[in-house]
């Protein structure tokens, strides 16, 4: 449905809705096809005229969709006047609808109506944090800096995670300010993202650079650097961080995860206690492992490859020397398959032990257990992120050592033609770190909003003369 390029008569509307296969719906259609080419607002409107005339008004779900062509055209007084028409009209706005009006006052020379607006929506429920991100946007682009880190705590504060762009704006806007308490701000954002084990992009990693040498007097001086292997940074010569957990964190981390995500609620929907009994018992007979393998996880590396293939080049290249290999399977395996070779599996069950578990088993637990009982040496091999299992910890410390023992225990594998290449854990912490004058921040080439276990290689390396 191609909307007309000037508005329209009622007669001509009525023969188009007339013409279209289901009149009823005919406006909403319109007016997605309208937002989809942006018409110019005059033919929109007089499709709204024409609906105000036939109807006697104007349904809230188009005057949203009217509201959205505004936002996306920057019309700042239609947005207003819409709002006041939608406010007197209907006792209560939705989430969508409180979305495009902050997204569009906050664009304009009226964003503080957007703060307004802010405070109405927390009389009835949470914001989004769109919301709050078009508010903490619109007052850095008019550096009010101080009112940016106000609505980013209070966002916080609600459990809503910002995004990198929104951290990354408020670096932008901080540029050649000389003011300590931004500068705390701004520090406590680079301490938020080594809590959450965040690595800034590229772009987004150079603001932070220019933001550091903007500050008048602060004499500080960024380089982009790679850490060596035993933790050493070339351009200063600080010595980063230790990945490893001191024998009381790897304590305290072992029972809180035995406890909160093993025997928690969340391992039983996926094995039965007897099986994870029998799992336990099979362990404590042959500890320690030096790594332990999601062999499913693996088996699926390549996927031109049979599985049995992806698993046997694993294990292969894991059980050199005198390498203690626990893998960990499904019994499907063990049947004879296109898949899975009984050849190439008893081939691999010469070089490692091997416990295959029942079709629905949950493997994360089996892993997690497996590992840890082994001992602050052993590392473990999977995809996965285990992102789950660090929810199910409740408390923000134990999260951080749970990311800190999975940067220096997860092994991650990187494909290479033919070749299976291990790529060693750190000896070091890769997360941002500071002694105050130095500051080591480790990006990645390019954006992910998402979390990664996956560590950068590039640092940034700040510091002040």
């Amino acid at each position: 449905l191609q909307p007309p390029e000037k508005p329209l008569q009622d007669v001509e509307w009525n023969r188009l809705r007339e013409s279209f296969q289901s009149p009823e719906i005919f406006e909403e259609v319109m007016f997605n096809s309208m937002i989809r080419c942006n018409s110019p607002l005059d033919v929109a409107k007089s499709l709204l005229t024409h609906v105000a005339k036939r109807n006697g008004d104007i349904a809230y779900s188009l005057l949203v969709k009217y509201v959205a062509l505004c936002v996306q055209q920057g019309q700042t007084s239609e947005i207003q006047d819409v709002y006041d028409i939608m406010k007197t009209r209907f006792k209560i706005l939705e989430s969508g609808a409180y979305n495009l009006f902050i997204r569009g006052l906050s664009n304009s020379d009226q964003w503080r109506r957007a703060l307004t607006l802010l405070e109405e929506v927390k009389k009835i429920m949470v914001p989004s944090r769109t919301n709050y991100e078009s508010c903490i946007k619109a007052a850095s682009s008019h550096k009010e800096m101080k009112l940016a880190f106000e609505l980013y705590h209070e966002m916080l504060a609600k459990d809503l995670v910002p995004t990198l762009d929104i951290l990354h704006t408020l670096f932008d806007f901080s540029r050649g300010m000389k003011d300590a308490e931004l500068q705390k701000e701004l520090f406590g954002v680079l301490l938020y993202l080594r809590e959450n084990q965040i690595y800034p992009h590229k772009t987004f990693m150079r603001s932070i650079k220019l933001w550091f040498e903007s500050i008048p007097g602060g004499n500080w001086k960024g380089h982009l650097t790679h850490i060596t292997e035993s933790g050493r940074c070339p351009v200063c010569n600080h010595q980063l961080e230790d990945s490893n957990l001191t024998e009381e964190e790897y304590n305290n981390l072992r029972e809180r995860i035995i406890r909160d995500v093993i025997h928690g609620t969340d391992t039983f929907r996926k094995t039965s206690p007897q099986e994870f009994e029998a799992f336990q018992t099979f362990v404590e007979n042959r500890l320690p492992f030096d790594i332990v393998v999601d062999g499913l996880n693996v088996s699926h590396i390549k996927p031109r490859k049979m599985q049995c293939e992806n698993l046997l080049d694993a294990v292969n290249c894991l059980a050199k020397g005198n390498v203690r290999l626990l893998v960990l399977g499904r019994k499907h395996m063990l049947m004879n398959s296109s898949n899975w070779k009984r050849e190439i599996m008893k081939e691999m069950q010469n070089k490692a032990d091997f416990f295959f578990a029942e079709n629905i088993s949950e493997d994360d637990a089996f892993l997690l257990y497996a590992t840890l009982q082994s001992g602050k040496h052993c590392k473990f091999v999977t995809r996965d992120f285990l992102r789950d299992h660090k929810a199910c910890l409740s408390d923000s410390l134990t999260r951080q050592l749970f990311r800190k023992w999975q940067r220096g225990h997860q092994m991650s594998k990187k494909t290479f033609l033919s070749v299976f290449l291990q790529q060693p854990a750190f000896q070091y912490d890769c997360v941002v770190q500071t002694t105050g004058d130095t500051w080591h921040i480790p990006y990645k080439d390019n954006f992910e909003e998402k979390y990664s276990y996956q560590v950068p290689r590039k640092w940034l390396c700040i510091q002040q003369k």
